[in-house]
């Protein structure tokens, strides 16, 4: 229980108040999980597996590497990479095609309206909205049209694009302190709030002046409960 491990659970209004109260800048906010439920990076993956979108032979190669991270035996930093470079040699405008049918049928749906609300509210503030993700840059971009969050201020997994071609070639991978370097490369060391739901955003968390794990996993949670950082689950989400 939360109560139980020593940690806070905020409440909307309580959150809201927690977040404006700091007057922020600057705050970032991790997608999967945080922005909307579920992890639509491993989701587009199998999504473009079933709709046959890569090859067999591509198909059974991140099949294999997938079920290796979940032994454990690849990295989080790795599989994230892999998942983006599996569409090597396709066009990007069919990447963009397809991350837009995928968000709208599989995740559309599952963005929590309170933060669709909380982003909106601190953007008519005047506040400088930055989201970062593992996921790769086409899905997230999608994704953060609905929150008025521009491309420009994505950091997401992503390869480099020749002649419209996508490559194997990694541009960036922002997970763990991934997302730190990510942030520093647009010269943000100090946001003033960050909005993570995993241990991979924890690096992420403690740059900020204030860290609210929102629909924290587990892991987290215990993080948390460690840092002092009060959390917030949104409605909808089952509470430990």
């Amino acid at each position: 229980m939360v109560q139980e491990t020593g940690l806070k659970s905020l409440s909307t209004e309580e959150l809201v108040q927690a977040v404006h109260g700091l007057e922020p800048r600057v705050a970032v906010f991790d997608c999967d999980g945080t922005l909307w439920s579920g992890d639509a990076g491993s989701g587009f993956m199998k999504w473009t597996i079933e709709t046959g979108l890569v090859s067999r032979e591509m198909t059974d190669w991140i099949d294999a590497r997938y079920r290796a991270y979940k032994r454990g035996e690849v990295s989080e930093l790795a599989i994230c990479g892999e998942m983006v470079q599996m569409y090597q040699g396709l066009r990007e405008s069919e990447m963009r095609r397809a991350a837009r049918e995928f968000f709208v049928s599989q995740t559309e749906k599952n963005i929590f309206p309170e933060m669709k609300e909380l982003v909106a509210s601190l953007q008519a503030r005047g506040t400088e909205i930055w989201a970062v993700s593992s996921t790769n840059d086409w899905v997230i971009e999608e994704g953060v049209t609905r929150f008025g969050i521009a491309a420009d201020h994505v950091l997401a997994a992503r390869v480099e694009v020749v002649d419209g071609v996508v490559t194997q070639r990694l541009r960036d991978v922002p997970t763990d302190e991934g997302k730190v370097s990510a942030l520093a490369g647009v010269g943000i060391t100090a946001p003033d709030a960050v909005f993570g739901n995993s241990v991979h955003d924890a690096a992420m968390l403690a740059l900020a002046r204030r860290a609210f794990p929102v629909n924290p996993t587990p892991a987290l949670q215990e993080q948390s409960a460690t840092a002092g950082w009060s959390v917030y689950f949104p409605a909808g989400v089952s509470r430990p």
